[in-house]
């Protein structure tokens, strides 16, 4: 008799879980966000015309430092005091601006492209800037460790898509309009050196002479600028409390702590003598509107004003508000919706994978969101242009220098509430972002076609064509004066305004061609 054998056969072996992605694979897609999301809302913008002061400096800093770049910083020394006795000294910010400008002009020169589009490129450029800034800024304030050691937390990958949407035409003021090269990349410069202090956790000798050497350079360099100082200082009280737990006396010792009063040490001297002598001389009147400052009750009321005119919504209805029709309608929302949407599907997969900050660290990434919010609205508040240009319902929606703060600043306190709110609010809040930057790349799009019909838009324009696309031929030299004479016609009764569209216009074609902008017969 012989005993049946039952074979068991063997349990399958169990599949190995998927690795989470590598740390450098998660940075890597955080960086290509930050850069594609603001270039798919901003875009629409691409080719809207120079306006105030981009109309003519383009061509005369181009033209000027084609040649010498070295010779921006001489010049910029030179004229430092006409530019103090007007008040606007910010010898720094000069620097930048001409730089800028003339990176948009070498543009045109070896692209061939209209000045208004290189213009506009370098806008993007340093939008991209800011929202990268605006990364580093919060993850230096969430990580404990070495920065980029570990994968970004989730708040690193909502963030791209929530400063992009913040990207709107709110009127000719915005900084995405005016200024925006400058602006945008001085908020990231803001940003940077409060993120800079928060890395700290050793103070050498030669970092004490750097925050010495950095806060007195702030000082001189514009407006928005003054707030790194006070930011980097809020930055390392409420990490040292929120994240990392510190004692009183730990957190006053702290190497971050003593970085930011040394910003204050090189900032406070600076900054006290040149607004003293400005003082003495526009005690008067007569001096730059820009940089004038009035603290008075009024000053009250306006902060939470501005402190909430970032908001997307608002800043859609100043782009649309000359826009005839429905201007959501059309290819533009569909294309955004496809782009954003592609770059929000790999990234939707990520967001399970990804570490939600504990609950005390993001309270601190709020606090810290009010308080760069409350840094760009009082730069608006206490600005007198501000109130002469702004009224009523403009306060709550027009854009302005200050939106280069407030924007980043409101997008980081949203992101952290929605984190705050819990796991499940993640996916819809990426959604609801995307939705966000499709309506505002179309609002953008609307804003295009409202100045791209206006007169002296359309005069711009051909004029930047030209300019990139120079004809030295008599027939070509006839367009330029033809132009000339309408720029001149336009501004009739403005003698200054005619005389900067002869002087930029004419140093950008000497230095292009070799020939005056209209070289007339006879």
């Amino acid at each position: 008799m012989t005993a049946q054998t039952t074979v068991i056969p063997a349990l399958a072996a169990a599949a190995p879980p998927a690795p989470p992605p590598s740390p450098p694979r998660l940075w890597g897609h955080v960086a290509r966000r930050c850069v594609l999301a603001p270039i798919v809302v901003l875009t629409p913008l691409l080719a809207v015309a120079p306006s105030r002061d981009h109309r003519f400096n383009v061509y005369w800093h181009g033209g000027m430092f084609r040649d010498d770049p070295g010779a921006i910083v001489s010049h910029t020394i030179a004229s430092g005091d006409a530019y103090l006795r007007l008040g606007n000294f910010r010898p720094l910010g000069r620097m930048l601006e001409k730089s800028l400008d003339l990176l948009a002009f070498t543009g045109t020169q070896q692209l061939g492209l209209p000045v208004n589009v290189t213009l506009r490129a370098v806008s993007i450029g340093a939008a991209v800037l800011l929202t990268l800034a605006v990364v580093l800024f919060a993850e230096s304030v969430l990580t404990r460790g070495r920065l980029f050691g570990g994968a970004p937390s989730r708040v690193a990958l909502l963030l791209p898509y929530a400063v992009a949407a913040g990207f709107v035409a709110a009127g000719q003021d915005s900084t995405t309009i005016l200024f925006g090269g400058l602006y945008l990349t001085t908020a990231a410069l803001v940003l940077t050196v409060a993120a800079t202090a928060c890395r700290l956790d050793r103070l050498r000798w030669w970092n004490g002479v750097l925050a010495v050497t950095a806060g007195a350079a702030l000082a001189v360099f514009n407006e928005p600028a003054y707030f790194a100082v006070p930011l980097a200082t809020a930055a390392v009280l409420i990490r040292g409390r929120f994240v990392l737990g510190l004692t009183g006396r730990e957190l006053l010792t702290s190497a971050g702590v003593r970085f930011a009063g040394l910003l204050w040490a090189g900032f406070l001297p600076a900054f006290a003598t040149v607004r003293w002598i400005i003082r003495g001389f526009c005690a008067q009147g007569g001096c730059y509107q820009g940089s004038d400052l009035i603290v008075d009750g009024r000053s009250v009321l306006l902060l939470p004003v501005r402190m909430v005119a970032w908001l997307p919504p608002l800043q859609w209805r100043a782009a649309t508000a000359a826009t005839p029709g429905d201007w959501l309608r059309g290819v533009a929302p569909v294309v955004a919706l496809l782009l954003l949407g592609a770059l929000a599907a790999r990234t939707l997969m990520l967001l399970p994978k990804s570490g939600v900050p504990a609950t005390r660290p993001l309270l601190g990434l709020a606090a810290l969101g009010v308080v760069v919010l409350a840094c760009g609205a009082l730069l608006a508040t206490l600005s007198v242009a501000v109130r002469s240009a702004m009224s009523g319902r403009e306060l709550w929606e027009q854009g302005w220098r200050d939106s280069a703060l407030t924007v980043p600043g409101g997008m980081l306190l949203v992101v952290a509430l929605v984190l705050l709110a819990g796991r499940r609010a993640t996916m819809s809040a990426l959604a609801a972002l995307v939705l966000l930057g499709v309506v505002s790349a179309t609002a953008n799009r609307a804003y295009a076609g409202t100045v791209a019909v206006q007169r002296a838009a359309q005069l711009d324009n051909r004029i930047a064509a030209v300019v990139g696309s120079f004809d030295r031929s008599r027939a070509g030299d006839a367009r330029r004066c033809a132009l000339l004479d309408e720029a001149i016609a336009a501004n009739r009764g403005k003698p200054f305004l005619q005389r900067r569209y002869r002087d930029s216009l004419d140093v950008a074609a000497r230095t292009l061609a070799g020939v005056p902008f209209c070289e007339r017969a006879g």
